[in-house]
């Protein structure tokens, strides 16, 4: 995979260049500040090894020219697989191992179980706190509890079957309506099929001003995505004046807060005149918002919303892409997954594929554990802070430092996959003993992270990503556009590393739909 992105499109980079331009007009401030602040007694501290800092942007120039993951991981096999960074004033440490990981997700899980609190994490939930950014404590317990309880079980997440099979049957004829030998963009029908099976199991139906809604969320996304200089430069008023940042994060949140409105009163007039039907998230969220022991004002239903599009749509589309990237560039691999689909569904007697299936589909879950292992799509997971001074792998941690696990660099690291580890092959997990699963114990393996903070929405978009990937390979052979002698591997970063190009291919109808 090539390694390399365009420098304007890296947020570190454009971040390095207003961190210099900027930097003669702060340096007698921040210089001030910093003699104020009470320095650490010599030998108090043995902090990780890191890179060279230079003055006031400390390690951010080390990240230009490249995508951070990549950029974290080579400075990590340089320095460590614990490593400080500095950004600016803010200390950042980077578990790039699964024993690091270990210490930082199960050891300490508690000392690092929470968000920081950065000037653009409190702007997004300034309207509101859901579960992805809230800050450790009573709040967020309780809407985890209410995720793992209500919004996201199991026999929730069942019963949205209907209404994922009907999006794959339309993601299906979607494929089949392009002209024979016409190249088909897959991104693009892959990520409609997602943000409407979430979009469904969330509200119940389509949202009036769907794209509207969409483009705000993926705003969102990108403004999250990066570090605006008063998050690198807490200490600096100027900082704060200098940056636009803050007011385009406000002007997204309050869009989003005004189509959310929309939504939401639209199905309260639905569910006044309801029967008995299945219950979708929004529903039981209107439900419990009046419940005495439910945290559930509007601004955390928004919030809530929020988290629940935002995370379940982007993650699984970006996983979607690169499968069916790594299976085309796989032939074997993409021939013995159609051969399983459709042997199984031969079997069962379907026409179409159903999520009864899914469970005996056990080459396909395996395809989507490599793509995991290789396209992690959250590469450096959400960030962590460390709660109070903590020891991990015989280095101090301090406190209020922020932590990234580079889950990308730990689903490369040749010490546990062996040295075949850029390679696409699925059949690692096949002869893998014991298992590796991606459910928060196997620490070589942690895509949607574990301990407290793991994802909680696991169950739902992993059948997302089976039913659609399987419907795919059951009706469709599948090439690359006519005159193409390759295809592209590049990343582009937002919240998750998503491929920079869409993905066009060439589909012929197998299984007729």
């Amino acid at each position: 995979m090539s390694s390399s992105t365009t420098t304007t499109t890296n947020p570190y980079y454009l971040i390095f260049l207003a961190a210099v331009s900027v930097l003669l007009l702060l340096l007698p401030s921040l210089l001030l500040a910093k003699l104020r602040r009470r320095p650490c007694k010599p030998g108090a501290m043995n902090p990780p090894p890191g890179p060279w800092q230079l003055p006031v942007i400390g390690s951010l120039h080390h990240l230009v020219g490249a995508l951070p993951h990549r950029a974290m991981r080579d400075l990590a096999l340089r320095h460590g697989p614990l490593m400080l960074l500095r950004m600016g004033e803010l200390p950042v440490v980077v578990a790039s191992s699964a024993d690091a990981a270990r210490e930082v997700m199960k050891t300490h899980d508690a000392a690092f179980a929470t968000r920081p609190r950065t000037d653009t994490i409190r702007t997004i939930t300034r309207d509101g706190l859901g579960i992805v950014l809230a800050p450790h404590g009573d709040h967020w317990r309780q809407v985890r509890k209410l995720c793992v309880t209500e919004l996201l079980s199991a026999r929730r997440v069942r019963s949205f079957r209907g209404s994922r099979e009907a999006e794959a049957d339309s993601l299906v004829a979607s494929v089949a309506s392009a002209s024979e030998g016409k190249a088909v963009n897959v991104s693009y029908l892959v990520a409609t099929y997602v943000a409407n099976a979430v979009v469904r199991a969330v509200v119940g139906g389509r949202i009036e001003d769907s794209d509207a809604f969409l483009a705000s969320l993926e705003e969102g996304a990108k403004v999250a995505a990066g570090f605006s200089l008063p998050d690198l430069f807490p200490s600096s008023r100027l900082a704060r004046a200098l940056s636009g940042t803050a007011r385009r994060v406000e002007a997204v949140v309050g869009e989003l807060s005004r189509l959310m409105d929309a939504v939401i009163e639209d199905k309260r007039d639905r569910r006044s005149g309801a029967g008995d039907e299945e219950e979708d998230i929004l529903d039981v969220l209107l439900r419990l918002q009046h419940v005495d022991d439910a945290p559930l004002d509007i601004g955390t239903i928004r919030a809530v919303i929020r988290d629940l599009f935002g995370a379940g749509s982007e993650t699984s589309a970006t996983t979607l892409h690169w499968a069916m990237s790594e299976l085309m560039r796989n032939p074997a691999a993409l021939r013995r997954a159609q051969a399983e689909v459709r042997g199984v569904l031969a079997g069962l007697g379907h026409s179409r594929v159903r999520e009864d299936a899914l469970p005996e589909l056990r080459y396909l879950q395996l395809v989507i554990k490599e793509t995991l292992r290789l396209h992690a799509p959250v590469p450096l997971l959400l960030p962590r802070e460390c709660r109070e001074p903590c020891r991990v792998m015989g280095y101090d941690v301090p406190q209020g430092a922020m932590v990234l696990v580079n889950a990308w660099a730990i689903g490369r690291d040749a010490a546990s996959w062996g040295p075949d580890v850029e390679e696409f092959r699925p059949e690692r997990f096949e002869d893998a003993v014991p298992a590796v699963d991606f459910k928060g114990s196997d620490f070589e393996f942690v895509p949607f992270g574990a301990g407290r903070r793991m994802c909680p929405g696991i169950t739902f978009g992993v059948t997302v990503m089976e039913l659609a990937l399987a419907s795919l390979l059951f009706h469709f052979d599948w090439e690359l556009p006519e005159g193409a002698s390759g295809l592209d591997m590049e990343e582009a970063l937002g919240i998750t590393a998503r491929r920079k190009n869409n993905l066009w291919l060439r589909a012929s109808v197998h299984a007729p739909y």
